[in-house]
Formats: structure tokens, C-alpha cells, sequence
């Protein structure tokens, strides 16, 4: 008898166990569907929208000085005394940059006029006698070569005269070009002179960029050169980094259009005014974009594409709410905004905030839909 009971509690106890495993596989069966289907992401969407963005052509160059004029030493022999401008400085027009010892100058300046008073004195002495000896001679009482003699005396005196003072000008001049002032407004772009050096005349001092004023110099194919006009529009935008990560665009205009085409490269250049320069230094080089036209184009939010393995993607949101990493051909881009050449339409729903954390089939959670495509016009 206990040996029955024995037996019929062994088999109630796996009879329990059984059913207990049952209904935990049970539970295990309803519960991992849903941990599945839990979305990954919150995400906002849009829709592309349609923008009359100007057609442009790309050429490349490089930012150079509108003028670039050289400040030289004027005067030979003098010691540099001091220097007040360095690379970089902006200077006025009239302001003083450098000045020469004057120490020797100042004597013979001193000397000249000094000789200018006695050259005076002697010629008034010969001209009041040549006077006298004129009334004299008016007078019967002296020779026409006493007369003579007197009037080419006075005459010599006044040349001698003359000529002190041309020196004494000429050493004014001199004490003048002790001081080197800025000729025009501008920008201090090399600095060749040091303090205590002895120049000569016409040594170079100072580079500088006149009036700050930049200049970008495409080369342009000659097939697209005749399509270029004085005054038309240009967004240049330095080269560094992809059209994602580049810096801030200067808008400029064409001032001119270099007549020749060059022999080897079939290239023509074009100058670019640039003002304010901005970013851009002399020396850079630059990419820029001629405004050919306008035309419509289909864009997205610039967060909304996604760089991977040299490739631009977006990700569309399907209507189960999971996204499909779609490959796409970008083209202009204007402020925070991308053009899509191909890949998607206008009533595409596109991830633009967290797509960089997505992959293909991922479910996600959109918390800000907008609607379809929008007609907009003007600069985007």
C-alpha cells in the first residue's frame, strides 16, 4: 500500500512540473513578440519640399589681393629708427608706419638755408648796383661794358640763388622721407624691414593689401566662359572638407572677364570681387558657384541625409512605422537644405532627427509627421 501511495505522488509531482513548464513556454511565446516589436528610436520626419533654387556652375581658384602695392625707402643712407606697423595691422591712409634717424639731416637742412640767406644777400647787393649803373649809364657818365659786366653779375647772383634754393628744397624733401606713411587704407601683408638697418633707396618695407579688398581668380573652361557676364552673382565657399562640413560661404560678383584664353589649359579667368572678404585670406584656394539660372528642386532638411561607405542615404519611414535605408544622389545644397537628384519623391516621409543611429528595418516611434511636398520659391 505505501509503495502505491509512492508511486501516485511521483506522478502527480511530474504531472505538476509538466504543466508548470507548459505554461511558462506558454508566456515565453506571448512575451517575445512584443520585446520585438518595441520601436528603437524616437524619431520626426518631413516630407521633401520643392524650392526655385538658382542653377550654378562650379569652377575652382585661388583668393588673391585685389592690389597688393610694396612700400619702399625713399631715401638712402639713413638708420631705421622705428617701426610702427607690423603684418596684419590695419592702417589708414596718412598714417605713419616707419621713421628714419634724422639726425644727419637736420644740419644740412640748417646749412642750406643758411646759404639761401647769403646767395639772397649777395644778389641784392648786385642787383642795386646793376641798378645804379644803369642810371649811370642813362646819365652818359659810365660805359656800356661797365654796364654790361654789372647786369650779368646780378644775373648770376640770382641763378646762384636759385640753385640754394632748389638744395634746400630738395633737403626738406629728404627730412620728409624720414617718415613712411600708409598711401591707402589697408592691410599689412609682409613686414621686410627691421629697426637699426640702413637702407637704399627703394628697398622694399612693406607689403600691404589696399582698402582690405580680396579677389577670387576662377579659370573657367572656355566653353563655359561665354556664358559669364560682368556683375553676375557668386557664392564662393572654401574647398576643405565634404558640402556637409564646409565653411561659410562669401557671395561675391564678377568685375572681370580676362580677355585671352590660355594656350595649354583651354581655361579663361574670371575675377571675382569679394567684400566684405570674410573668411577667405589671400593664397587660399576656393570653389565657387556661378548663378547660370533658377529651377525648381526637390530638398530635405540637410540632418535628414546620412553618409556612409562614400554613399548618401536617407531613411523612409514605411507605413508599419519601420524604415528602409534608401540610397540617394545629392546635389546643390543651399543653408541647412539638400537637393535629391534621385532616390525618393515629394511624398516620401524621411527621418531628419536620429537618423545617423538607424539601420535598414529598424522600427521606429514618429513623434512629428508633416505633410507632403510644398511649392516655395525665392532663395530657399
Amino acid at each position: 500500500m505505501d509503495r502505491k501511495r509512492i508511486i501516485i505522488f511521483v506522478l502527480l509531482a511530474a504531472a505538476i512540473v509538466a504543466g508548470l513548464l507548459l505554461l511558462s513556454s506558454n508566456k515565453s511565446a506571448v512575451v517575445t513578440p512584443a520585446a520585438q516589436d518595441k520601436p528603437s528610436l524616437t524619431v520626426t520626419t518631413e516630407s521633401p519640399d520643392i524650392r526655385n533654387w538658382p542653377q550654378t556652375t562650379t569652377a575652382s581658384g585661388n583668393v588673391q589681393a585685389w592690389q597688393e602695392a610694396a612700400i619702399g625707402a625713399e631715401v638712402a643712407g639713413l638708420r631705421l629708427a622705428e617701426l610702427y606697423a607690423n603684418v596684419g595691422d590695419t592702417v589708414k591712409k596718412g598714417q605713419l608706419l616707419a621713421r628714419f634717424s634724422d639726425e644727419t639731416v637736420l644740419p644740412d637742412l640748417q646749412q642750406q638755408r643758411a646759404a639761401v640767406d647769403e646767395a639772397s644777400a649777395r644778389y641784392e647787393q648786385a642787383q642795386a648796383k646793376a641798378v645804379s649803373l644803369q642810371k649811370l649809364k642813362d646819365a652818359g657818365m659810365t660805359s656800356t661794358l661797365d654796364n654790361i659786366q654789372n647786369q650779368t653779375a646780378a644775373q648770376i647772383a640770382l641763378a646762384q640763388l636759385q640753385a640754394v634754393k632748389s638744395r634746400v628744397k630738395a633737403q626738406q624733401l629728404k627730412l620728409a622721407y624720414t617718415r613712411v606713411y600708409a598711401p591707402d587704407d589697408g592691410i599689412i601683408s609682409s613686414r621686410t624691414a627691421t629697426v637699426g638697418s640702413v637702407m637704399q633707396t627703394g628697398n622694399e618695407m612693406f607689403r600691404y593689401i589696399r582698402r582690405n579688398r580680396l579677389e577670387w581668380r576662377a579659370e573657367v573652361p572656355e566653353g563655359l566662359l561665354q556664358q559669364i557676364r560682368v556683375g553676375q552673382k557668386v557664392t564662393l565657399r572654401p574647398t576643405q572638407g565634404d558640402y556637409l562640413t564646409r565653411g561659410v560661404a562669401v557671395s561675391g560678383k564678377v568685375s572681370r572677364i580676362s580677355p585671352v584664353v590660355d594656350a595649354q589649359s583651354r581655361n579663361g579667368t574670371v575675377y571675382v570681387e569679394l567684400r566684405p572678404a570674410g573668411s577667405f585670406k589671400a593664397g587660399m584656394f576656393a570653389q565657387g558657384d556661378f548663378e547660370m539660372g533658377r529651377s525648381n528642386a526637390l530638398t530635405v532638411a540637410q540632418s535628414a541625409l546620412v553618409m556612409r561607405d562614400g554613399f548618401a542615404y536617407v531613411f523612409k519611414v514605411g507605413a508599419d512605422h519601420r524604415v528602409m535605408q534608401i540610397k540617394v544622389h545629392a546635389g546643390r545644397r543651399l543653408e541647412d537644405r539638400i537637393e535629391i537628384v534621385d532616390g525618393i519623391g515629394a511624398d516620401a516621409q524621411v527621418v531628419t532627427a536620429g537618423a545617423g543611429f538607424l539601420s535598414d528595418g529598424d522600427l521606429v516611434r514618429v513623434s512629428n509627421a508633416t505633410g507632403g511636398a510644398v511649392q516655395k520659391s525665392g532663395k530657399g
